[in-house]
């Protein structure tokens, strides 16, 4: 018996294999352990860095701080979502006009870093009195950038429809924006929609970087949090307290993407559909913190 890639390992394998598993878990443990230790050496599990939790006016703070993320983040999903859509049809335009200036905008802003668009619209703004916010410095930003690799999950979609799908449509005698939009997107819908939402994960974690440029999401409050001199400069155990808010969130939308592509898969073995398509590969943004 063997797979594609490589031969199924056999008893000597499968026992050397549990091994190398059981002394990479114990490996982590010691790591994680050593670092717990570490902290609680140099105070970071004190009481006074941990007191100022127990505030309203600090869970005030931190509620803001998350409202304001997922203001952000929600309404640049929906920006993304729009462009993608948008620029996907032109990139499977039949008229050169529209396809080859679509590919370029997409190509373009998939490969400049997202910290690099946030300055752009922030410190352009500032320099030629445009008036932008810092909000609307990452919204811009978001957009442009989860904009086009959206274009890119959308466009794979549709491509992922059988051919003889669009085949039929045309020996029916409907034009091309009949085929998409009556044909091949019902069917490039549900290929579509677990990727849409992975790229949604990155799209809120990519709000973080908002911080930069001073916009008041949920990392600038722990930044400012963590400088208080009254609570030891508890910098760690705020930004513990931020990563789990995260890490909730990012679950929540990454169990979303689960159920849908387990969904998708059910519906593809039972009529014979595309199934869903994974998100694209991280390009190497080398700014993302």
């Amino acid at each position: 018996m063997t797979s594609v890639l490589y031969d199924v390992p056999g008893p000597r394998a499968k026992v050397r294999n549990r091994i190398l598993n059981v002394i990479v878990v114990v490996a982590v443990l010691g790591v994680v352990a050593w670092l717990i230790h570490r902290l609680a050496v140099n105070g970071q599990f004190d009481s006074r860095r941990w007191a100022q939790f127990q505030y309203t006016a600090i869970q005030n703070e931190l509620l803001k701080g998350l409202l304001n993320t997922l203001r952000a983040a929600g309404l640049a999903a929906v920006l993304a979502v729009l462009f993608g859509a948008v620029f996907a049809a032109a990139r499977i335009s039949d008229h050169r006009i529209l396809r080859v200036p679509a590919t370029a905008i997409v190509e373009l802003f998939r490969a400049i870093p997202l910290l690099i668009l946030m300055f752009f619209f922030y410190y352009g703004s500032l320099q030629f009195h445009l008036g932008l916010s810092p909000f609307w410095a990452v919204v811009l930003g978001l957009t442009l950038y989860n904009g086009s690799v959206l274009a890119e999950i959308f466009r794979a979609g549709i491509a992922a429809v059988p051919k003889g799908q669009r085949e039929a449509a045309y020996a029916t005698g409907l034009r091309k924006n009949q085929v998409v939009r009556l044909i091949l997107l019902p069917q490039a819908i549900s290929a579509m929609l677990p990727a849409i939402v992975s790229q949604l994960v990155v799209l809120l974690k990519d709000t973080a970087l908002g911080f930069i440029i001073t916009y008041n999401e949920l990392l600038y409050v722990a930044k400012q949090m963590g400088g208080r001199l009254e609570f030891g400069f508890p910098y760690i155990p705020t930004y513990f307290v931020v990563a789990v808010v995260y890490i909730g969130l990012c679950s929540l939308l990454s169990l979303l993407a689960k159920w849908l592509e387990g969904r998708g898969r059910r519906r593809a073995r039972i009529t014979g559909g595309p199934a869903p398509i994974a998100a694209p590969l991280d390009t190497g943004d080398t700014t993302k913190l």
